[in-house]
């Protein structure tokens, strides 16, 4: 019951947080006046080339607009939150097979579960951002092509769930999956550091104190709606357990 209460809090306190960053967002942040998005050449879009001083040395700029620079106080944090918690179910995942205690399944199915939740959010937030700052709904630049892969192979690895009935193989090979899958965590954080993209480096680049703030609040709450939302799951699953238990002990 108290983990249960802590959730809800964190959930609430989460919630707050991340309202108040929306709003910062667009009443408070510096708005971005001349944001470009660089290419290799000239392409088809609805937006103009970006003024002269602005242009890179190789590659052509484009204006983008402000509504792209809004997207990205939640896109961010949202990717950061399914980033982190699919490596805690990898720890489990890995706790689990060094064990076999059915424990670490349940907390790494519920903290993918809770993962693939932020994804989902992630690739909606970012298929706007894409709309608005490319003109086009999506683009298999390395970023979003290896995020993808991510997210079915998290698809997968519930399907591989119901798919197989013993409950010890069921779990040792979800663990197994699970960990490949959060292999890819890093190599699609990475990947814009080592393959040239037209995908925004995140962090390389410091930020106006007005920008800064929404950011981090929005962080913050994102990580604690995360963590929150696998707590009342981790709750949920083991009320579920304790009223299998006593039906058994009814029938028996």
């Amino acid at each position: 019951m108290k983990q249960l209460k802590a959730a809800v809090a964190l959930v609430l306190v989460g919630g707050l947080l991340t309202t108040a960053a929306f709003f910062m967002a667009f009443y408070t942040a510096e708005v971005q006046q001349f944001g470009t998005v660089t290419f290799d050449s000239e392409i088809e879009t609805v937006f103009p080339i970006a003024p002269a001083q602005l242009q890179p040395v190789e590659g052509v700029a484009y204006v983008r607009p402000w509504f792209s620079q809004k997207i990205f106080y939640f896109h961010v944090p949202v990717a950061e939150a399914s980033f982190l918690v699919l490596l805690i179910s990898a720890f489990f995942s890995i706790r689990f097979l060094m064990t076999k205690r059915a424990e670490y399944d349940t907390k790494a199915r519920i903290a993918m579960e809770t993962s693939l939740v932020f994804v989902i959010l992630t690739m909606i937030t970012g298929d706007l951002w894409t709309k608005a700052s490319w003109g086009v709904w999506w683009d298999w630049e390395p970023r979003l092509t290896t995020y993808f892969i991510m997210m079915l192979m998290m698809i997968a690895y519930f399907v591989l769930r119901n798919s197989v009935e013993e409950e010890e193989r069921r779990a040792t090979y979800a663990a197994v999956f699970g960990i490949l899958a959060a292999v890819n965590a890093p190599i699609s954080f990475m990947i814009t550091r080592i393959i040239p993209s037209s995908h925004p480096v995140v962090f390389q680049s410091g930020m106006a104190t007005s920008n800064l703030l929404p950011f981090i609040v929005a962080q913050v709450g994102m990580l604690m709606l995360g963590y929150g939302i696998y707590v009342a799951r981790m709750s949920e699953e083991r009320l579920r357990e304790r009223v299998e238990i006593a039906k058994e002990a009814l029938e028996g």
